[in-house]
C-alpha cells in the first residue's frame, strides 16, 4: 500500500471539511432555506443541486448530506483496494451495516413509517441505498431478517439465530446484542495475530467501541435496576482492560454515582465530570453523549498518527462522518426551533 500518495489525497480532502468559524454560520443561519443557502457555498453544493430537483427544506438536505457522505467513503475505499488495508478500512465501514440493521428493526418492532425509517440510515457499509430500500420496505422484524437471510449477508446469522429468543421476551436487545457480538468477534478475529501497526491502530479503536458499549450497558442496567446476572448476558467481549469480572464490579456499585466513582481511575474518568443533576437524575443520555464523544475524538485524533498508515483514512471517515451528523443535528434543531443552547449540546464537538 503506497500510503504516501494515499494519505496525502485524504489529507486534501481533509482541508475541504467544515471548519469551527462554517460550522458557527450554519448555527446561527434563522431557519433551514437560509442554511441551505450557506451549505450550497460549501462541497455539499453538488449532492444540494442534485436532491433539489425532487426534495425540497430538510428532505433536500438529509438526502444530499447522506450522498455526499456515502460518496466520499466510497473514494476512500477505492483509494485503498487491495490487501490488508482494504479490510481494515471495510471493517469500520461495516459498523454502519450494523447500525443500519439495528435502527431499520426497532423501527419495525415499533411499527414505524418506513420513510421515517429510511432517512435515519446511512448506507456507508456494504448495504447500499437500494438494499437498505428493500429492507425497510419488510413489514416485520421476520420478514427482515429473512431477506438479510435469502441475500446471503452475515448478519442473518446471529439475527436467525437468536430469533425465538426475542419473539418470546419481545426485547430488542437480545438482536442488538447478538450483532454486536458478532460483529466484534468477527472484526478481532480478522485482526488476530496481525502485528502491525494497522492493525494495533484498527484494534485500539474496536477495544474502546467494546468499552464504550459496555459501560452504557453496566449504567443501564444500573438505572433500570436490572439483576446483575440479567445485564451480563449483555457483555460484549473483547476488551483486555474491562472483563465481566470489572464491569459486574462497577455494576455491583448499585448507583450511577458510585459507578463513576469506579471509572475515575481508567480513561473514561471524564464521565464523572458530567453535571451532578444529571448523574443524581440518571439521565444516561448525558454519559452516552460523552462516551460517544469520546470515541469520535480519539478516532480523529488519528490525523496526528503515522502518516504512512491506515491513521489517516480512519481519521478521516470519523470526522466526515461527525460533520454529516452536526449538519443533520444542526437542520432538524432549525425545523423544530430548537434553543441554541440544546443545539449546541447536541453536537459532536472534536
Amino acid at each position: 500500500m503506497e500510503y504516501a500518495y494515499v494519505n496525502a489525497r485524504i489529507k486534501a480532502m481533509k482541508s475541504r471539511l467544515l471548519d469551527r468559524s462554517l460550522l458557527e454560520q450554519l448555527i446561527n443561519k434563522p431557519d433551514i432555506d437560509t442554511l441551505i443557502t450557506e451549505l450550497e457555498k460549501t462541497t455539499y453544493r453538488e449532492e444540494l443541486e442534485k436532491a433539489g430537483v425532487l426534495y425540497s427544506g430538510i428532505n433536500r438536505i438529509e438526502v444530499a448530506i447522506r450522498k455526499d457522505l456515502v460518496k466520499t467513503f466510497r473514494t476512500i475505499l477505492n483509494l485503498i483496494r487491495g490487501g490488508d488495508s482494504e479490510r481494515y478500512v471495510t471493517i469500520i465501514l461495516n459498523r454502519w451495516d450494523v447500525q443500519n440493521i439495528k435502527t431499520i428493526l426497532r423501527g419495525k418492532k415499533i411499527q414505524e413509517n418506513p420513510s421515517e425509517i429510511l432517512e435515519c440510515l446511512i448506507p456507508a457499509g456494504e448495504l447500499d441505498e437500494a438494499a437498505l430500500t428493500e429492507l425497510v420496505k419488510q413489514p416485520d422484524v421476520k420478514a427482515v431478517i429473512d431477506l438479510l437471510a435469502t441475500w446471503g449477508v452475515v448478519y442473518a446469522r446471529p439475527l436467525t439465530a437468536n430469533f425465538k429468543e426475542f419473539a418470546d421476551s419481545g426485547d430488542m436487545l437480545v438482536l442488538e446484542y447478538a450483532l454486536d457480538t458478532f460483529y466484534y468477534q468477527d472484526a478481532m478475529s480478522k485482526l488476530k495475530g496481525g502485528e502491525s501497526d494497522d492493525a494495533r491502530i484498527l484494534k485500539s479503536i474496536l477495544v474502546t467501541e467494546i468499552d464504550i458499549n459496555n459501560i452504557k450497558t453496566v449504567l443501564r442496567a444500573i438505572r433500570d435496576r436490572i439483576d446483575t446476572e440479567e445485564a451480563k448476558r449483555y457483555f460484549v467481549q473483547g476488551s483486555p482492560d474491562f472483563d465481566a469480572a470489572k464491569l459486574l464490579s462497577i455494576m455491583k456499585s448499585g448507583t450511577i454515582e458510585g459507578a463513576l466513582k469506579l471509572l475515575e481511575r481508567t480513561p473514561y474518568q471524564f464521565i464523572s465530570k458530567i453535571p451532578p443533576e444529571y448523574i443524581a437524575a440518571e439521565k444516561i443520555s448525558a454519559f452516552e453523549k460523552e462516551l460517544e464523544r469520546y470515541l469520535v475524538k480519539k478516532s480523529v485524533a488519528l490525523f496526528l498518527g503515522d502518516p504512512l498508515s491506515i491513521a489517516i483514512p480512519i481519521a478521516y471517515i470519523w470526522a466526515k462522518y461527525t460533520e454529516v451528523t452536526n449538519i443533520r443535528v444542526i437542520a432538524r434543531c432549525k425545523l423544530t426551533e430548537v434553543p441554541e443552547k440544546e443545539l449546541r449540546e447536541a453536537l459532536i464537538s472534536v
